[in-house]
């Protein structure tokens, strides 16, 4: 980059640059969208929506019948689920539930999958009437 005519030749990796190391081994979440969940509700098949959220969240908005257990929790009250069924685990964006559904399959739950977007994805697209936060 010295000289009269400063060049680059080669594209940098900026990562590796930085010393910055590629994920190895990423856990891959599986994720369903609000209309396939959609779908799924109307079709009355055999899963459970769990939201992760908190309990003045839930008081806000959500999916009806759906289960609460907060993210916090989850870990005490896997009792709660069903393991024959497929969860669908959602909250407000689809963090938190993301972190739930690692929970749940490192518990040995094999049919999880995570709500991409959450709860927000769900009001914007499917039910404008209800309330946002």
């Amino acid at each position: 980059m010295c000289g009269e005519n400063p060049t680059i030749t080669e594209p940098i990796d900026y990562e590796q640059f930085c010393g910055i190391a590629p994920a190895q081994n990423a856990e891959a979440i599986p994720t369903i969208s609000v209309q396939e969940l959609k779908r799924k509700i109307e079709a009355n098949g055999a899963l459970t929506i769990l939201d992760v959220r908190e309990p003045f969240e839930y008081e806000i908005a959500h999916i009806h019948g759906s289960k609460l257990i907060p993210l916090g929790e989850l870990p005490d009250r896997f009792e709660e689920l069903p393991r024959d069924r497929e969860i669908v685990a959602h909250c407000k964006s689809g963090k938190r539930s993301a972190q739930a559904v690692q929970l749940l399959r490192r518990a040995g739950f094999t049919n999880v999958v995570n709500v991409a977007g959450g709860i927000e994805a769900w009001a914007n697209e499917i039910d404008p009437a209800m309330p946002k936060y």
